[in-house]
């Protein structure tokens, strides 16, 4: 190890202010650098002091993960009662515009909200095999959070909407939008492990307003929605079954459709739907019926 691996480490042992749960944000970026060399390994022989180093690597990682897990679980323990929407926004409004901007160019990266997200929402790993994707469903990738919250604001999503989440996958976005803005909010997904596992995290966490339906989207009931997301959840026919279906639920009510990744693109094209501004596939996109 580098004499400025060194200084790094014990800099990080005596900085106070990075213990400050206000510090996520930093904590997150300090636990990636970190990782590296946590798990990057050492051959048998390193040396004594290389040892020692590994050493303080984890006790900073536990600790900082400690101070992490009691902010996420003081959040947890708000949203039964109501005030975990404010809390978790409280992270939105105090991100930094210019960093985020990048993150925004970057498109599918995470960041330190997707850790804020991963450890209040503690969603298990899915307990069944997976069934595996049909025909024209695309891999599932979850949302990065700071999307989702871009998602929440541009649509003006509230307590008197439904959300209807095509290809929910393990429901980071009802679940969220449920917490953030009191919406009923629906997930439709195809895989039932991924089912499985968000309605245990909507149960946990008393999200009575959230419903995970497994199946195929082509065969579900979307009369209910006012809003609908799709994060480029399927393409080629299955994209076009599905828009056509969203066409029939717009010719009898308003509705809004929010979008992300490639599937912004074809969205864009239907003639019934104004997009509400500009749009770019790496960031939410929102559309309404004309």
């Amino acid at each position: 190890m580098s004499r400025a691996l060194q200084a790094f480490i014990s800099a990080l042992e005596q900085d106070r202010a990075l213990r400050e749960p206000s510090r996520l944000r930093e904590r997150s970026d300090v636990l990636e650098r970190l990782e590296t060399w946590r798990f990057c390994g050492q051959p048998p022989d390193a040396p004594a002091v290389e040892a020692g180093l590994r050493d303080r690597v984890e006790a900073l990682c536990a600790e900082f993960e400690a101070i992490d897990g009691r902010l996420y679980q003081g959040i947890r323990q708000d949203i039964p009662h109501g005030a975990g929407a404010h809390r978790l926004l409280e992270w939105v409004r105090a991100a930094d515009p210019d960093r985020d901007a990048e993150a925004h160019a970057r498109g599918d990266s995470y960041d330190h909200l997707d850790a804020l997200v991963s450890g209040v929402l503690q969603i298990d790993e899915p307990e069944s095999p997976l069934v595996g994707l049909a025909a024209e469903m695309v891999f599932y990738q979850p949302t990065p959070a700071r999307h989702i919250f871009d998602m929440l604001a541009r649509s003006a999503l509230d307590q008197h909407d439904v959300l209807i989440d095509l290809g929910s996958g393990l429901g980071h976005v009802p679940l969220l939008a449920s917490i953030c803005t009191g919406a009923r909010c629906i997930g439709i997904e195809w895989e039932a492990a991924y089912v499985e596992s968000a309605r245990r995290c909507a149960q946990a966490l008393n999200l009575d307003q959230v419903t995970f339906v497994q199946g195929d989207v082509r065969a579900a009931d979307l009369s209910a929605g006012t809003v609908f997301y799709l994060y480029t959840p399927f393409e080629g026919a299955m994209l076009r079954e599905v828009l056509d279906m969203l066409q029939a639920e717009a010719a009898r009510r308003e509705i809004r459709i929010c979008t992300l990744g490639p599937c912004t693109a074809a969205v864009a094209q239907e003639r019934w739907l104004r997009a509400a501004g500009s749009w770019e596939i790496h960031r939410p996109a929102m559309f309404r019926n004309a």
